[in-house]
Order: structure tokens, then C-alpha cells, then sequence
């Protein structure tokens, strides 16, 4: 495996392994890596001939208020970790490369990025697009794989890709949890052993879910009213956000009649978790 931190030599390599008709399949990451990250580089590496993997902690997608500063890095436990599942390049660039001085442009998908993690985050999004932007340019990619924890951002990135013309397949690989039903996420690893617990309510809570439109049940109101009650029985959690929309394009639904993603975001203590499930409503009957 090698590891790369300069941008012109990152697109060096691309260039070369493109011209040579090689595949490139390409999954960005924050570091501090678990299985749900691996499990999008095994997914890549079924999908293309070269696997490459981006380490870089992107100060533009938090707030001033967020976690930039504490977010949990360890880059030379997260190389071994991707050299042994199958990465062949991980790119490492510092911020001084990715955002020059003065740094003015932006990428911005608008309608989609105001909702859900939007509406409490409202320049997350438009630091993710210009991130990943960026990103595709210089990895150069023909492939790049989301985890469908972070299914909003997964379809920002999809209608961008759209948008701007990029030469990219978006794949969506699946949720990895925890035995326990926990979405993995590496700001678990602030949560206390109490609120761990305690946060298992959310995937719960979503099963529940699942099961009431199997039961019948179709109004989306209802069902959210349920799903909230059900997770403020646990003292620790304050609850964000609890949405139904249409998986396809994240417009709000009142009946429940197709394809839904039913997402909700909570705080247990100062850690902010998200989870999700996409139910097929047509093929549940």
C-alpha cells in the first residue's frame, strides 16, 4: 500500500493508472477508522482494480460549536487497518493544500441540504460538497462508496455528481452496526458506557418502526409521534430530529406508500448520533 500527501502527485497517480485502464474505486473518510468504513473499502475493492481511501478531518463541514478540534484521529492505526483490507493508495493531504490562502470557492446543493441534518447544521453540507468536490478532482476516480448511515449526504453527493457532470458511480453500501444493533460511528467512542447503552433506543426505535407499517400502519405523523415517545423514555437522550421522506429525493411524506427512509438524530450527553432505515413499503406486502 502506498501513502500519498501531496495533491499533484495524487493526481499524478491517477492520471497514470487511468491512462493504463485501471478502474479506480475511491472512498473518503474522516479516519479513525471501524468496520463500517472497511466494509466501503471492501466494497470498492469488489467493484474496481485500485482501491484508494482519503484521510483528512474537513474543518469546513464543522461549526464553530462542533467537534473539529476533539474528533479522533489516529492515521497510522487507520494505514494498517486499510492495508489490510485491501487498499492500495491512502491519500493524507494537510489543509494547507486543500484550502489555500485566501480560499473563495464553494460547491452548494441547494433544497436537500436544508432538511434533516441540514436544518441543525446549516453549513455542513457545503462543506461536504466542496470537500468531496474537490476530492474527485484530484483522486479522479470512476467510483466512490457512502455508507447509507450517512444517507443524506450520500444523495447530496449523488445530485452533485448529477449537477456538475462528474464522472463518478455513487454507490451506497449498507449500515454496519454493532452486535448490540449500534450504527457504527467513530463518535461512539465519546459516548459513556451509560449513554452507550442508553443509545441503543435509536436502532430500536427504528425496528419499531419497520414493524408498525408492516402492522398497517401509513401515516407518517403518527408514526413519528411513536417513534419520538419511544426515545425520550431514555433520560439522556434529546432528540433532533425525527423525519419520514421518500428515499429517492428526501421530500417529506404525510402516507407512507412507498419507499421511505425514516432517519432521526439524537444527543446522548454531548455526542450527536444518526441512524436510519429505508423501508420498501411495496415489498413488505
Amino acid at each position: 500500500m502506498k501513502i500519498i500527501m501531496s495533491i499533484e502527485e495524487m493526481q499524478n497517480s491517477a492520471n497514470r493508472l487511468r491512462a493504463a485502464g485501471k478502474k479506480i474505486g475511491f472512498v473518503p473518510t474522516m479516519g479513525f477508522l471501524h468496520q463500517g468504513h472497511l466494509s466501503l473499502l471492501e466494497e470498492a475493492k469488489t467493484r474496481s482494480d485500485i482501491v484508494v481511501m482519503s484521510i483528512y478531518v474537513n474543518p469546513t463541514q464543522f461549526a464553530p460549536n462542533e467537534d473539529f478540534e476533539a474528533y479522533p484521529r489516529d492515521t497510522e492505526r487507520d494505514c494498517k487497518l486499510a492495508s489490510q483490507h485491501g487498499c492500495d493508495i491512502v491519500f493524507i493531504p494537510e489543509s494547507d493544500q486543500i484550502y489555500p490562502e485566501p480560499y473563495l470557492t464553494y460547491v452548494e446543493v441547494e433544497k436537500m441540504t436544508r432538511i434533516l441534518c441540514g436544518a441543525s447544521r446549516p453549513a455542513h453540507f457545503r462543506g461536504v460538497t466542496t470537500i468531496v468536490a474537490k476530492l474527485f478532482n484530484i483522486v479522479k476516480p470512476q467510483l466512490a462508496v457512502f455508507g447509507q448511515k450517512d444517507y443524506q449526504q450520500a444523495l447530496v453527493i449523488q445530485q452533485m455528481t448529477r449537477d456538475l457532470n462528474f464522472d463518478v458511480e455513487i454507490v451506497i453500501a449498507p449500515i454496519v452496526r454493532e452486535s448490540d444493533g449500534l450504527a457504527m460511528s467513530s463518535r461512539n467512542s465519546y459516548l459513556s458506557p451509560d449513554e452507550r447503552q442508553q443509545a441503543l433506543v435509536l436502532n430500536r426505535s427504528l425496528l419499531m418502526a419497520k414493524q408498525e407499517i408492516l402492522s398497517g400502519e401509513r401515516d407518517a405523523e403518527s408514526l413519528k409521534r411513536k417513534i419520538r415517545a419511544n426515545i425520550r423514555q431514555k433520560p439522556a437522550a434529546e432528540i433532533d430530529y425525527v423525519e419520514i421522506v421518500d428515499a429517492r429525493n428526501l421530500d417529506p411524506v404525510k402516507d407512507i406508500q412507498h419507499n421511505v427512509l425514516i432517519a432521526l438524530a439524537a444527543k446522548f450527553g454531548k455526542t450527536r448520533l444518526i441512524d436510519n432505515i429505508i423501508v420498501d413499503v411495496e415489498k413488505l406486502i
